[in-house]
């Protein structure tokens, strides 16, 4: 038995590995260039990776369910409570676990788009499926397709700053992280980076 609209979760679930591949691509592009990532900028893939399987595995959940021979309406209560369940966690945390890496909130842009339009949605799919009303089909595949656009928002945001940082920031942030085992604070850190170009 197929589920209404697996031609879109397919998709959808294509489309979603994709993009992972490819925003993995460009830190790696930026490192071959010469660039050090920095903790945000490893912070940054981490999450985008993280909130993509998740949206993937919710693409694929129904069409697994339906194997099994379980009644439609089930099929979307289960899968709408195993999508929001983690996908609110990761949705509502976003900005405290930002803030822990980076010392800094996120963005107003991201944190309406991201957090605030991304939790809403995935809450309401949850309410409306529970529900049991019709359409609940729609409903599922239009959060997690909403869901999935606010991460690719949240990705281009951040990476449009991300990119703009100087490439001797990046390499100096490398720098304290890699000697921060040996004891030296920042300033000594820079000394030690003065000293390394004009010797």
């Amino acid at each position: 038995m197929e589920v209404k609209g697996a031609t879109l979760l397919y998709t959808l679930a294509g489309l979603m590995i994709t993009f992972a591949g490819f925003s993995a691509l460009l830190f790696v592009v930026r490192q071959a260039a010469g660039a050090r990532l920095s903790l945000l900028d490893r912070y940054l893939a981490k999450t985008v990776m993280t909130h993509i399987f998740v949206l993937t595995a919710a693409a694929l959940l129904p069409a697994l369910f339906a194997l099994y021979g379980i009644q439609e309406k089930w099929i979307w209560r289960d899968s709408g409570v195993l999508f929001a369940l983690p996908m609110l966690a990761l949705q509502l945390t976003y900005p405290r676990r930002r803030r822990k890496v980076a010392g800094t909130a996120p963005p107003p842009a991201i944190f309406a788009v991201f957090v605030v339009l991304g939790s809403a949605v995935t809450l309401a799919m949850l309410g409306y499926v529970l529900t049991g009303i019709q359409y609940s089909a729609a409903a599922y595949i239009t959060a997690l397709t909403i869901d999935f656009f606010t991460v690719v928002f949240g990705f281009v945001t951040a990476l449009d700053v991300i990119m703009q940082q100087p490439m001797e920031v990046s390499e100096q942030a490398g720098l304290i992280q890699d000697q921060a085992g040996e004891g030296l604070g920042p300033a000594d850190v820079r000394q030690r980076h003065d000293n390394g170009r004009h010797s």
